[in-house]
């Protein structure tokens, strides 16, 4: 397969690219800066820099023809503020989706937040906040398009601790901590399994393994 990812030089990107491309796929991710390189190529991913907060459709859509498949797993990140939250979080991706539709790419995939589905609760942090608004405004975006076979991702807390390869996946699974691993292995076995197209997941640890985890909610 061939895979575009936005966000490319995120943490759980990195993860995905060295996981695609030890198992031979052909992966590309999208950058914003050049000097984010070298890790995409350390990864075994072709770096394409492109800002998705200034690019246009087309532009995008030149980076993603030809691909199997698409994955948004940018972010505005740490230290960002409320404005990038919308520009990033929700704005690259309706741009992205737009960009996959224009090239016909049909399988796109989605790294969410839990908690995107609820207005926040009072006294979250506003910056915070305004992340879960964004991602929950570009999940609703994504659903109504009917040209993309999506899935959406929520994962729990992430963490860096090494992966298990145990998770616990479901429409509802409760709050929890996962590990960026699992994230990372959870999403290559999404690719390949068509009966979780037209799913909103949440992720944490668990005690399943990952494949049987994707199996099992797509025989749902």
């Amino acid at each position: 397969m061939r895979i575009v990812i936005a966000g490319g030089h995120g943490r759980i990107a990195l993860r995905l690219e060295r996981l695609l491309a030890k198992r031979g796929d052909e992966v590309a991710g999208i950058i914003r800066r050049p000097e984010q390189a070298g890790d995409l190529l350390a990864a075994g991913a072709e770096p394409v820099v492109c800002d998705l907060e200034s690019a246009s459709v087309e532009d995008v859509a030149r980076h993603t023809e030809g691909a199997d498949a698409a994955v948004f797993a940018a972010g505005a990140g740490p230290g960002s503020g409320i404005e990038r939250k919308d520009t990033v979080d929700r704005g690259a991706a309706a741009l992205f989706a737009d960009a996959a539709e224009a090239a016909g790419v049909r399988r796109f995939l989605v790294v969410s937040s839990m908690g995107a589905d609820r207005e926040p609760p009072e006294g979250t942090d506003p910056v915070f906040a305004a992340y879960l608004r964004a991602k929950g405004a570009a999940d609703e975006d994504v659903r109504a398009r009917t040209g993309l076979d999506w899935t959406i991702l929520r994962p729990g807390r992430l963490t860096d601790d090494p992966g298990t390869g145990l998770v616990t996946l479901a429409d509802a699974t409760g709050r929890g901590p996962v590990p960026r691993d699992d994230v990372a292995a959870v999403l290559v076995e999404l690719l390949d399994e068509p009966g979780t197209i037209g799913r909103t997941l949440e992720l944490i640890s668990g005690d399943v393994p990952v494949g049987d985890a994707v199996r099992a909610v797509a025989a749902r």
